[in-house]
């Protein structure tokens, strides 16, 4: 919870208390001017409400009191990056699980150099909800509250890199944790499944209309265009952008991308004709990554 969204709570059971000492002092003036006008039948009455209004302003100062201790709560087990201390043992760690997790099948070792150093960095910070993410790249207007998208050529270890912070983000139970899905892997669910349900909303088997989308990266959009049953990727992916919204509006839930297109690219596959596809990338952080394959 940030400072200024604590403030905004304070000052929120704040005024509640401050309504409870007016409204409290207001009865008694109004009963002080009524009293002796009332049958002794009006004064139960009135005070069965006035005890029920006192009792629904307690309530209401409960419960905004138990979310604020939540928020709290949630808070204090989030891990505080900006002590460099703190953030060189996340470091470490996302390289551990590199190394010893995602690559060591592979027997390599993951490189950091002039082209990912910084947006590790971003990265490391982003994925702990750490403000000092929108001061690596200054210039660039990246938000916490952005999805992520991944851009460069073929190799530069844009998957990689996803794969290495869902791992990373799972061992240290971190609620901004992501499944780490390809395209190839949704159009296959839609071939079974006739839908992408498990990969937007995540209504099926819930009663009523209860939804639970989870946070997800999907990988390598807009480099097939294969049809399966009469229906392309290109609008598989489409449907998916355009879910993935309304869930990160409504849900706060996050579906990061990585891509081999450039901006112009995306404009050119991804235009509805409407505008607005291209208009939901305004609410991601575009990151490119640079450099020769890493293959």
């Amino acid at each position: 919870m940030t400072v200024a969204l604590e403030a905004k709570m304070f000052n929120l059971i704040t005024e509640t208390m401050e309504e409870q000492v007016k409204y409290k002092a207001r009865l008694t003036t109004e009963s002080v001017e009524t009293v002796n006008q009332m049958s002794d039948e009006q004064k139960r009455q009135q005070q069965k409400k006035d005890a029920l209004a006192r009792m629904n302003i307690n309530t209401l100062y409960q419960c905004i009191e138990q979310t604020l201790r939540k928020m709290r709560r949630k808070q204090e087990k989030a891990q505080d990056l900006s002590n460099e201390e703190v953030f060189n043992a996340h470091a470490n760690t996302l390289i551990w699980v590199a190394n010893n997790i995602v690559l060591a099948h592979q027997r390599r070792k993951f490189v950091v150099d002039e082209h990912n150093k910084k947006v590790l960095r971003f990265l490391l910070y982003y994925f702990n909800g750490c403000p000092l993410a929108e001061e690596v790249f200054p210039s660039r207007g990246y938000k916490l509250h952005k999805h992520i998208m991944l851009q460069g050529a073929v190799g530069t270890g844009k998957t990689l890199l996803m794969q290495v912070f869902s791992q990373y983000l799972s061992i240290t139970d971190n609620p901004r944790f992501f499944h780490n899905l390809s395209v190839t892997q949704m159009v296959n669910y839609y071939t079974l499944h006739n839908n992408l349900d498990r990969y937007t909303f995540n209504e099926e088997g819930n009663k009523g209309f209860k939804c639970e989308p989870v946070n997800i990266c999907l990988n390598d959009i807009g480099v097939q265009s294969t049809k399966f049953y009469g229906i392309d990727t290109d609008t598989l992916t489409n449907e998916f952008l355009h879910a993935r919204n309304e869930i990160w509006t409504q849900y706060h839930k996050m579906a990061h991308l990585t891509t081999n297109l450039t901006n112009e690219q995306l404009k050119q596959k991804y235009k509805d004709g409407f505008g607005r596809l291209l208009d939901r990338f305004k609410t991601y952080n575009i990151i490119p990554l640079t450099g020769e394959s890493r293959r």
